[in-house]
């Protein structure tokens, strides 16, 4: 079969769907590749590039759709794109189905199989497959580039001979892929970070990138990402109160806000209302990734910047991925080919559309005829929490008395145990003789004494052939230290040649354990 990439027809879009590299991958999986000419162009991908890979250039997109078997594209198909398609033909790419259901009707009518990447489902078997994610790590490096084009100062603060320059203040809206790509790059250029979002676990992955996370005092259940696709769900009144008063707080503050709150098949939330933007020093910015949905910001342009009266920039572009245009380029590609490398499973350069499969099927919207959108629920739960129980603190008095009890328990268990070992030791006493009983009692000793040696160590500096090989060493120590007077010349070497290596062995052990401590110590 041949896969093909048309030339996108969206105004200003420079990603391609397919690169020189993915076409090699492709070809490896049996297919045909074929490329419309000038689909790469603005990507940085030449039509030789593509052809040194043996792909097959052809002039129009008409003769493309019409050679292809698989079409992949960037953008949703426009309405002439969508009347090319044919029966059984499959069409990959960003779709949207909800916002575009005349289109998929289209589609479906046509008879042509369409998988859309926006609905891969967020599992971890299809994480490589996650072309919402990214392009949303582009976005948020991005976002941080253009504001950083145009605030007026350092990220980075800076104290020269001509004088002292404060770092720049960043507060990111929304810990998603965007939002910590966005964290990312601030901290790294030496901003002080800020960041919010309304699911308090991420506070540590915030965090762990050299942020602050803002928090609320208000606290409400916030619903697990499983059930809504690893997205964070819709805010109570209360809470987006809560929140709205926090942003107020923080506005005068910050230098640059960049927004990336948004909640499938919704339009954006307005967090960032037009008293904060007021409140806001000259030359701050605003960088609005939510902008395509309306955006967080309440004076937000959709694909325009503009300046308010009090100076404050806000940029609403929705294109971010397409101003990084071979990166987005080769990721997405990448994600494609890897959908792909489930749709074949043999290898042969046939399309198997495994309806039975979660990812295919949840990203499938038309298929056989049929329109399959909305997907059932995958069988996984996506990047689902673990419920924890909360712990409850015990008492003084409880603590108290379970390390009584404990303490009971183990004394009564070692009267046990040296009773037991005492009454065995008498009954070996009357039947063996005393010259034997005289070694034996030594032994035994040797071997308790051995032992307590080693269960009073402390635990950090515990490996378990430690423990073994020092416990057999106390009795070698201890049963040279007795021999060690022999008359024999030959036991009194051999005593002396004992506890020498079973000394190094000891100490050897702690050495090297305390080595091996060292390596996860940070100083």
């Amino acid at each position: 079969m041949k896969i093909g990439s048309p030339k996108e027809v969206f105004s200003g879009e420079n990603r391609v769907a397919m690169t020189p590299e993915s076409a090699v991958q492709l070809q490896k999986l049996g297919y045909e590749c074929v490329i419309e000419t000038g689909a790469g162009a603005a990507a940085g991908f030449s039509d030789a590039a593509y052809q040194e890979k043996g792909v097959e250039v052809v002039k129009t997109a008409a003769a493309l759709f019409k050679a292809a078997d698989i079409v992949a594209k960037v953008r949703p198909p426009s309405e002439a794109e969508a009347k090319r398609l044919r029966r059984g033909q499959l069409l990959i790419s960003f779709f949207y189905p909800a916002a575009n259901e005349a289109l998929m009707e289209l589609a479906r009518d046509k008879g042509a199989s369409v998988i859309a990447m926006d609905m891969v489902p967020r599992i971890s078997r299809a994480q490589k497959m996650d072309a919402l994610s990214s392009m949303a790590n582009i976005a948020g490096y991005r976002a941080v580039i253009e504001a950083g084009n145009n605030f007026g100062r350092f990220f980075t603060g800076q104290v020269t001979a001509a004088g002292k320059v404060p770092p720049a203040k960043v507060l990111v809206v929304g810990a998603g892929v965007a939002g910590l790509a966005a964290i990312g790059t601030s901290t790294s250029l030496g901003a002080i970070t800020y960041a919010f979002d309304v699911r308090p676990e991420v506070a540590e992955q915030v965090e762990s990138m050299g942020a602050e996370f803002v928090f609320l005092d208000f606290e409400e259940e916030q619903q697990d990402g499983a059930a809504t696709g690893g997205y964070a769900a819709v805010s109570s009144p209360e809470f987006a109160a809560a929140q709205l008063a926090k942003f107020r707080e923080l506005a005068p503050d910050m230098d640059i806000v960049i927004t990336t709150a948004l909640i499938p098949n919704r339009e954006a939330p307005e967090l960032w209302t037009k008293d904060m933007v007021e409140s806001m020093k000259p030359g701050s910015v605003i960088v609005d990734l939510a902008a395509e949905r309306g955006g967080n910001c309440k004076l937000t342009v959709k694909d325009e910047k503009i300046v308010t009266d009090n100076g404050v920039t806000i940029i609403g572009y929705t294109d971010f991925p397409s101003r990084m245009a071979a990166q987005s380029s080769t990721l997405y590609s990448t994600n494609i080919r890897h959908m792909m490398t489930d749709l074949t499973p043999e290898k042969d350069g046939v399309v198997n559309h495994n309806m039975e499969d979660d990812v295919i099927r949840g990203a499938t919207i038309t298929h056989a005829g049929e329109i399959t959108f909305p997907p059932p629920p995958p069988k996984v739960a996506a990047i689902a929490a673990q419920k924890k129980e909360p712990i409850k603190e015990k008492t003084p008095e409880e603590i108290r008395a379970e390390e009584v009890a404990a303490f009971k328990a183990q004394t009564k268990q070692q009267v046990t145990l040296l009773a037991i070992g005492a009454a065995l030791v008498l009954g070996v006493g009357l039947i063996a003789p005393a010259s034997f009983m005289q070694h034996f009692i030594v032994f035994v000793l040797s071997v308790f004494i051995g032992f307590q040696v080693i269960w009073g160590v402390a635990h950090s500096l515990h490996t378990p052939l430690m423990a073994v090989t020092n416990a057999i060493s106390s009795i070698i120590i201890l049963g040279a230290l007795i021999q060690i007077g022999s008359s024999s010349l030959l036991i009194t070497l051999l005593a002396a040649a004992g506890i020498f290596m079973a000394s190094i062995n000891i100490f050897g052990g702690f050495l090297v354990t305390r080595r091996m401590l060292a390596m996860f110590q940070k100083s």
